[in-house]
Formats: C-alpha cells, sequence, structure tokens
C-alpha cells in the first residue's frame, strides 16, 4: 500500500498505536474524546464538532493530545488542532503527527519542535507535567468518577474545573472558586469534587485517617434539594439535612453523625439565643461547598458573611456563574480569582447550551405622562407628571399597559411552550399571572401560576410541576426575583423581562434559564419589554444570540431606571414595596392606540451588537475564503452534491438555514434563490427562475420525466432551494411513484433520472 492510498485509520494503527504502545501507553490510558458536539442550529442539526484523536491520561490526570493525519498529509497540518485540543482538556504536552513525523508543543513553555521517537512513558510525561510530587493529587486520581453506571461522563470543562478545585486543595489552597455559566453543570462537578474527597479520605489534618465532613451550604431550599437528591450515589448513612425537621426530631440538636450535610444559610442563621451554626466546632468541617456565592456569604455587607468567617478552617469551594465585576468584587476578593472558567458564550459554541433570540419589544406606551385624560383609581398624580420603567408596577399601575404586553408576547409564542415571565414585584407579578390566564387558549385554570416568596409551599409545588419535562401544567410562571438563579428547568422556550433589569449580574442569571439542553430545542426567546438587551453592551458580555430579524424602526425607549423592590437578600425574603401606590385607567382610546414594533439586533461572532450592514459586510468577508467570484459560486450552486458541501462550510462558519433566510429578508428579496441573495445586483425570485427551465428546456424530455422535474421545481419554487439537494431526489420519486422500482419502470434507471435532474440546476442558473 502506498502512503497516499493510505487512510488515517491505517495510519493509527500501523504507525501510532505501536509507538504509543512500545512507551507503556495502553487502552485504558488513551482515551479518543469528543471535546464538543457543535453549536446547536435550527432543524436539529449541530456546527462543527471537535474530537481529539488521543488524550494521554495518567493517575487521573490529562497530560497530552496527539493529533493524527493520515501518512500521505504531513503532519505540520494538525499543529493547530493539537494546540487548540491541549488549551481546551488543559494538557501541558501535545503532539501532531502523521506516523512519520511528530511534532510536539509544551503549552506552558512555549516550546515547540520536531520530537524524536521514543516518546515519553506514562510517568515520565506525569514527571515533566508536575515538578513537584504532591500525594493528595495522587490519592484524588486514584479515585474514579462515580459514572452512575456509565451514564454520566465529565465533559471537557468539568473534568478541567474538577481538576483545577482538587489541585488547589492538594496545594493546600483554603479559598477556591470556579466561575462556570448557568446550566454546565456546577452541582455534578461539586459531587464529583466531593466523592473523591471523601473516597481518598482528604480532611483538616492532611492525613487520610477518616473521611471528610462536607458542608453543602445554600440560600435557598430548592438549591439546597437539588444538591442533596443529585448526591445519591453516597451511602444513605453518609448524608443528611439540617433542616427544621431534623433538629426538632433531634430535640434541637444539629445532625452530627455523617460526612455530608445540606442546608440553607437561613436555617443555619436562626436559633434561639445564638445561631444554629455554632453547634458547631469552627473545625468541624473539612470542606464547605457555597453555591452561587455572589448572592451568600461571600459579600462584604452580607448578614452571612460571619457564617464563613465562623467556619475559618475548613476550605471553602465557591460556585458561582457570574464573572468577576463591580457589583461582585467582594466575592473575588474573598475567594480570590476562579481556579477555572467556563464562560456562556464557549458554553454555546461548544453545543452544550443553547443559543438565543432576542426580540426589543418597543411600544408607544413604554413611558407614562399624566395628560389629565385618564382616570385615577387610587393615589394622587399632578398633571405633567412623568413616569419611566422603573416607576411602572411599583410607583404607579397602569393595568390596561400591562394587558398590552401579555396579548402582545402571547400572540406571538407558541403558547405550549414553557415560560418565564420576570416582573417588578410579587404584586405585579400576581397581575401578570392572571392577565395571562385570561388571554390564553389553554383551558386549564393553573396554565399560568406565580412562583415568589409569598407562594410558599404552593409556589415550590408548582415550580416542581414546571420543571417535571413530562408535565406541561404549570406552562408559565410569572415571578420577580424568586426564579432568577436556580431554577433547573430544561425545556424553557421563552424569558419575558416585564422589569428593568438590576445589573448585568442578574441578566445573565436570567437568560441562564433558558439555556440548557433540551431535544428538540434549537433556541429560546428573550421577550425584551424593558430594554434589557442594553446589557449585551457590556464589555464582558460573553453570550451570542442566533436568528436575528429584519429591523423595523421604533420609537426610542427611555433608558430603564433602577427598580425599587426586593425580596430580600437571597430573592427568598418578603415584599419591600414603596407605601404609596397610584392606580390609573387609561382613557378608552389611548388603550386602543397602544402599538408594539418589534426589532432584533445582529450580533457579532465575538458577541457584540451590530448594524444590519455591519452582519452583511461580515459574511460577504465569510464568503470571500470560499467563493472567488460569481462564476464561481455559480459553478458550484449548479450543482447539487457541491452546493450542500457549500451550505455545510457555510454551516460551520455560523450561517445555518434559519440565519441564511433572515438574510434573504434583510435585501428584501424573501422569494429569491440563495444564488441572488449573495452575489446577483438584481435578484431573480425563484418563480422567474423555474418559469425560464420550465419554458426552454423540456422539449426533448418525455411526459413522464418532465412532469416529474416539473413538480420538483414547483417545491422549489414554494419552499427554496434545498428541495434541489439530491437527497431529496428519492424522496420525490417514492411521493410521485409510490416506490423508486416503479419510478424506474415508469421514467427510466436512476443514472437518467439523476441526469436530467442535474441539468435541469445547471439551467436554473445560466451565466
Amino acid at each position: 500500500m502506498s502512503l497516499q492510498d493510505e487512510t488515517e485509520a491505517d495510519t493509527r494503527a500501523n504507525r501510532i498505536d505501536p509507538v504509543l504502545a512500545a512507551v507503556g501507553w495502553g487502552a485504558g490510558s488513551i482515551w479518543r474524546e469528543v471535546i464538543c458536539p457543535g453549536r446547536i442550529q435550527s432543524g436539529g442539526t449541530r456546527g462543527k464538532g471537535l474530537s481529539a484523536d488521543y488524550v494521554l491520561i495518567h493517575k487521573g490526570q490529562k497530560l497530552g493530545v496527539i493529533e493524527a493525519k493520515r501518512a500521505g498529509l504531513s503532519h505540520r497540518g494538525g499543529i493547530a488542532q493539537a494546540k487548540d485540543y491541549a488549551t481546551r482538556l488543559g494538557t501541558r504536552f501535545a503532539w501532531a503527527t502523521n506516523g512519520l513525523h511528530w511534532y510536539q508543543i509544551d503549552m506552558k513553555t512555549g516550546a515547540e519542535g520536531e520530537a524524536a521517537l521514543p516518546l515519553p512513558s506514562p510517568e515520565a510525561l506525569w514527571d515533566q507535567t508536575y515538578g513537584d510530587q504532591n500525594l493528595w493529587r495522587e490519592r484524588f486520581g486514584a479515585v474514579a468518577f462515580e459514572a452512575n453506571g456509565g451514564k454520566w461522563q465529565p465533559r471537557y470543562y468539568q473534568h478541567n474545573a474538577i481538576t483545577a478545585a482538587l489541585e488547589a486543595v492538594a496545594q493546600d489552597q483554603r479559598r477556591i472558586l470556579l466561575t462556570l455559566a448557568t446550566g454546565t453543570g456546577k452541582t455534578s462537578i461539586a459531587f464529583q469534587i466531593a466523592w473523591k474527597l471523601f473516597h481518598a479520605k482528604w480532611n483538616l489534618t492532611r492525613e487520610p485517617v477518616r473521611r471528610p465532613r462536607i458542608l453543602f451550604l445554600a440560600d435557598r431550599n430548592i438549591l439546597a434539594d437539588q444538591a442533596y437528591n443529585s448526591f445519591s450515589a453516597f451511602p444513605s448513612d453518609a448524608i443528611t439535612r439540617i433542616d427544621p425537621t431534623t433538629i426538632r426530631k433531634n430535640g434541637g440538636r444539629v445532625p452530627r453523625n455523617a460526612s455530608l450535610f445540606f442546608t440553607i444559610f437561613q436555617t443555619f442563621m436562626t436559633g434561639e439565643g445564638e445561631p444554629i451554626f455554632r453547634q458547631y466546632d469552627p473545625d468541624f468541617f473539612d470542606f464547605i461547598i457555597i453555591d452561587e456565592c455572589h448572592r451568600g456569604g461571600a459579600k462584604d455587607e452580607s448578614e452571612w458573611r460571619g457564617l464563613l468567617e465562623y467556619f475559618e478552617p475548613a476550605t471553602q469551594l465557591g460556585l458561582t456563574a457570574t464573572p468577576k465585576r463591580k457589583h461582585n468584587a467582594d466575592t473575588y476578593a474573598y475567594f480570590g480569582e476562579p481556579v477555572y472558567t467556563y464562560a456562556l458564550r464557549d458554553g454555546i459554541e461548544d453545543g452544550f447550551l443553547t443559543p438565543f433570540k432576542v426580540r426589543q419589544m418597543a411600544s408607544t406606551i413604554d413611558e407614562y405622562v399624566y395628560d389629565g385624560s385618564d382616570q385615577v383609581l387610587e393615589g394622587e398624580v399632578e398633571l405633567g407628571d412623568k413616569f419611566g420603567e422603573g416607576d411602572l408596577n411599583t410607583r404607579v399601575i397602569i393595568e390596561e399597559r400591562e394587558l398590552s404586553r401579555v396579548r402582545e408576547f402571547m400572540d406571538q409564542i407558541d403558547q405550549r411552550h414553557k415560560t418565564l415571565v420576570f416582573c417588578a414585584t410579587q404584586v405585579h407579578a400576581a397581575l401578570v399571572r392572571d392577565l395571562i390566564n385570561q388571554v390564553k387558549t389553554s383551558n386549564h385554570p393553573n396554565y399560568s401560576v406565580r412562583v415568589t416568596a409569598d407562594d410558599g409551599a404552593t409556589g415550590d409545588q408548582h415550580l416542581r410541576d414546571f420543571q417535571d419535562d413530562a408535565k406541561t401544567i404549570p406552562t408559565i410562571l410569572t415571578t420577580s426575583q424568586k426564579l432568577s438563579t436556580g431554577v433547573d428547568a430544561l425545556n424553557v422556550r421563552n424569558i419575558v423581562p416585564m422589569r428593568p433589569i438590576r445589573s448585568m449580574i442578574e441578566f445573565k442569571q436570567i437568560i441562564g434559564r433558558g439555556t440548557r439542553v433540551y431535544e428538540g430545542k434549537d433556541f429560546f426567546t428573550i421577550w425584551d419589554f424593558v430594554k434589557a438587551h442594553e446589557n449585551f453592551n457590556d464589555p464582558e458580555w460573553d453570550g451570542d444570540p442566533i436568528d436575528p430579524e429584519p429591523p423595523r424602526p421604533g420609537p426610542v425607549e427611555p433608558k430603564p431606571e433602577p427598580p425599587t423592590d426586593s425580596e430580600g437578600p437571597a430573592g427568598e425574603g418578603g415584599e419591600d414595596e414603596p407605601k404609596a401606590k397610584i392606580r390609573i385607567k387609561l382613557a378608552d382610546g389611548k388603550t386602543r392606540a397602544i402599538r408594539y414594533l418589534a426589532t432584533t439586533t445582529y450580533w457579532s461572532a465575538d458577541g457584540k451588537p451590530i448594524s444590519a450592514q455591519e452582519f452583511m459586510e461580515r459574511l460577504f468577508g465569510d464568503l470571500t475564503g470560499l467563493i472567488t467570484d460569481e462564476d464561481h459560486l455559480r459553478k458550484v450552486w449548479s450543482d447539487p452534491d457541491s452546493r450542500e458541501t457549500f451550505l455545510k462550510q457555510l454551516s460551520d462558519r455560523g450561517y445555518d438555514a434559519d440565519r441564511l433566510n433572515d438574510i434573504r429578508r434583510l435585501v428584501d428579496a424573501p422569494d429569491s434563490d440563495l444564488f441572488d441573495v449573495l452575489f446577483t445586483t438584481d435578484p431573480k425570485t425563484r418563480h422567474d427562475r423555474a418559469d425560464a427551465v420550465k419554458g426552454e428546456s423540456f422539449a426533448e424530455i418525455q411526459d413522464d420525466l418532465k412532469e416529474l422535474l416539473i413538480s420538483i421545481l414547483d417545491a422549489y419554487e414554494r419552499n427554496g432551494e434545498h428541495e434541489l439537494a439530491t437527497t431529496k431526489l428519492g424522496q420525490f420519486l417514492t411521493a410521485r411513484y409510490g416506490s423508486v422500482g416503479e419510478a424506474k419502470n415508469r421514467v427510466g434507471g436512476l443514472p437518467q433520472i439523476k441526469t436530467a435532474f442535474n441539468q435541469m440546476q445547471a439551467r436554473l442558473y445560466p451565466s
């Protein structure tokens, strides 16, 4: 077999595998790893995923990656991939090889160059990676992940986060922070860290003489409950809840005989005379996990900060989804810089999180000025008084305005889809709930429910039902603060902010309610009535909305003012609304005159808002790497197979079918072939192209074949060029003749049919 005939599989089996085996890299220490599945796109498709050919693992640590090319190609062709994979997987070393030549990169020092064989053995590579010897690093590595019978394997960033946290523990770091976007599995990460600590018998003595006592600390019961249930793989006698019921059954004493303890700040802070947590000695817990730590005790001004300081001897791990900014700088000051970060944008691009669209819902009543024509039902107002978004639904209530908003988004969403509506106050959430139930098409009385602090156990049950993907009721939850974090509901399709968003931190948390992946969920939509999209201008914003709609001019919206309500320091407390309320009933003519104009902003690949013109310029910039000119595009586009390859290349660059259709609308050519949209200055409609072919090209074709081709052209006119794909031909034959065999009897052999099919397409795009 010549080098040119050798496949990559041949090269791997005959050239690379023996090199690895010769120095001790066996089956248990080499993985082929799917790094990420690729960005979720429309129609259940995905962008290009990433896979590493070889990942070298020793003592539970990923030490190196190898990118393989077949022997007939240059080994240098894999260097960029090897570096990318090593960066993602956190390995120090990377190699690119074609089995004949090897190129090595040290990701830590930057040293790189041609590598001589033999490769380092597992022990040698371990020593090169870690210059120091650390007992705990090796003990942690000896504990396998709890894989739930093979059902769970860590994603690459989860492995990185677990490894980084445990390395910090091994180095005796006492304050550890992990920053990972909402929906990326922080609870699973916390579980695996606890699992390894537990089985390695790590504890404050730093001697493996007993199992550790680990505290999981949250600021809401639902978060503590979710974590408690997620840790069920531990022995039943190893885990316990610290809650009022357990304490009451224990005669007012806290539980001690366990290894994992779950509680919330509020429970720990209660007690007669002194808080409950002081029943434990300061050094009782070896390790404390603080969920959503930016909201809890790490805040300088938090009344809970003293709790963490009391347990100062313990190693404390903070989990947060929010990157460092002025609003939570004290969290980072307490824990230090994160040992690992995985951002929202990373999760969306990798395909572990769901992308989103943003619909900006500007209206003629985004602010209100009292002109004397409306009826004041309650309170006092002066002629000319002006109220902005921050006043509406806190100081001023105008029910007709809220009804118009509810009708607007309810008319546009699929009312079967689960939706979260964020309101200004708990009272506002109740009003919006009632208005939704008044306009809904469903006949179920609990179609929309409110879940706030005041709804107690009933609200918590509604939330559990909403989180159950097998249940469709309730479908829409309204809230004010309670659901902005910690709601693990996979199939949320709509997020509706109906109050100003306090900060970038809260904005990212709210968006995170929709990012979880669910089968059949290609994206979710943010229906933005309060200009929350301005948060995308934040210099550190890292999301990337998809599928913009053609922009239409709308009224200028006032800058949102800060809301005045609160549900307590953790979103669970009581309502704190202004005492004075103004209630206004709009004059009938004003109610009928409320109008909404929706626009959608485009986002660049780096997650920044750009104009429609800039968006098109970026597309054409991307095209220059694929197509040289219109004649080149015509040649590619006229052949169904090369056209599909080209469309796949566009999809890999972020231009999937929905985004390309959006471009048609941008240039006001929704009925044109994409060929015309991309390069032709005077686009034809698909009808014009199809008519030209029907009129000139079918004179020599037999009637049955002619009718088949005309039916294909009719489908092309209605639905677009995807009807011309080679994969669609068999469907047309089956639909028209019942089977491919019958089609061959009626029309001729498959070669004849495909030739006519291809010739028809060439005539669609004449030069």
